[in-house]
């Protein structure tokens, strides 16, 4: 008899304790907490697969990559206007074998126009350098310095700025040099495209 008093004492007091929530709760009912990604690495994550696409002339590629319907701005200088070119997906995916010349702009120093095929731009103007193995890569934030202004952040609202760049290598030249490729992307239906390629040097 007092056995049985005994046990049912023992687990009186258990039913007690629990209720009191002394006991900590089981490993099941702990809710692991949740990674969050951050605005800034996503959009990182979108200009590695851009420069590596551009680093391998992946055209089809990159063109999955750039807004649908408002498509990629090319700016052969810091500063973006409404004149630059824009192409559209579908424009990209041949773009390399079109031997169409298109004004991109003007060369600065001369103002003379840029006209050039689009193979012809992009070994100029784009993949100058091979920037998929830059020496610095920044996120908003203008590392090659210039006397042309960058506007990028103003002309793309709401968007964001990955810059890859390498500075100078020749001595007399004093690290004028340099040259950087900007990607700029914007965001719509919660996914991150590509609506600008700017190329940046130094200029007069």
């Amino acid at each position: 008899m007092k056995r049985e008093q005994l046990a049912l004492c023992l687990i009186a007091g258990l039913l007690l304790t629990a209720c009191s929530g002394d006991i900590a709760p089981t490993a099941s009912l702990v809710t692991p907490p949740t990674a969050t990604v951050t605005t800034q690495e996503v959009v990182m994550a979108r200009a590695r697969e851009v420069v590596q696409a551009l680093r391998d002339r992946d055209m089809e590629r990159l063109a999955a990559l750039v807004h649908p319907v408002k498509g990629v701005r090319f700016s052969p200088y810091a500063f973006v206007r409404d004149s630059d070119l824009v192409l559209m997906p579908e424009q990209l995916t041949g773009a390399l074998a079109d031997q169409r010349k298109y004004i991109w702009g003007v060369y600065d120093g001369s103002g003379l126009p840029i006209e050039m095929t689009f193979g012809d731009y992009f070994a100029r103007f784009v993949y100058d350098r091979d920037y998929a193995s830059a020496e610095h890569v920044s996120y908003d934030r203008r590392i090659g310095q210039g006397s042309t202004i960058d506007n990028s952040l103003e002309y793309y609202p709401g968007g964001h700025v990955v810059e890859y760049h390498f500075p100078g290598r020749d001595p007399a030249l004093g690290g004028m040099d340099w040259r950087s490729l900007r990607l700029v992307f914007q965001e719509e239906g919660g996914v991150w495209y590509l609506v600008g390629v700017i190329h940046d040097e130094w200029t007069t």
